[in-house]
C-alpha cells in the first residue's frame, strides 16, 4: 500500500466503524451517547441535530426516516464519498499540486448549513426540526 493511500483507508475504516456501531445502538435509547451542548444551552436545533438518528435509519435502509431526522445529513451522506474518493484519487496520482477547492464553493457549504441551522428553528418551518 503506498503511503498517499493509508490516511484515506484509515479514514474510510475509521467511518465504516462509526457507522457500525451507530447502526448497532439505537440513539433514541438513552445513555448512549451525549446530547446536542448547542441545544442544551440554547434551546435551539444546531445543524447536526438528528444526525444520529439519521444515519442509524440510513444504516437501516430507512430513507424517509433520515431525511425527516436531519435532511442536511443525508446529502452530506451522499456527497461525502465522492469527496473521498477524490482525496484518494488525488494521494495516487503524481501531481505534487494539492487539488484546492474554491473560495465560493467552502463559502457556499458555510452559508447553506447557517441557513438550514436558521430555518429548522423557525416556528413555520418544524418539518426541518428533528
Amino acid at each position: 500500500m503506498r503511503a498517499s493511500a493509508r490516511a484515506p483507508l484509515a479514514v474510510l475504516a475509521a467511518a465504516g466503524a462509526a457507522l457500525a456501531y451507530v447502526g448497532a445502538v439505537d440513539p433514541e435509547r438513552p445513555g448512549h451517547y451525549p446530547g446536542c451542548p448547542f441545544l442544551l444551552v440554547t434551546g435551539w436545533f444546531c445543524p447536526g441535530c438528528g444526525s444520529l438518528r439519521a444515519l442509524h435509519a440510513l444504516a437501516h435502509g430507512d430513507l424517509t426516516t433520515a431525511v425527516a431526522r436531519n435532511p442536511l445529513a443525508v446529502c452530506a451522506v451522499g456527497v461525502l464519498p465522492w469527496v473521498w474518493l477524490q482525496w484518494l484519487r488525488h494521494g495516487r496520482s503524481s501531481r505534487s499540486t494539492p487539488t484546492v477547492v474554491p473560495a465560493s464553493v467552502v463559502w457556499g457549504v458555510v452559508a447553506a448549513v447557517s441557513l438550514f441551522g436558521v430555518l429548522r428553528n423557525l416556528p413555520a418551518l418544524t418539518v426541518l426540526a428533528p
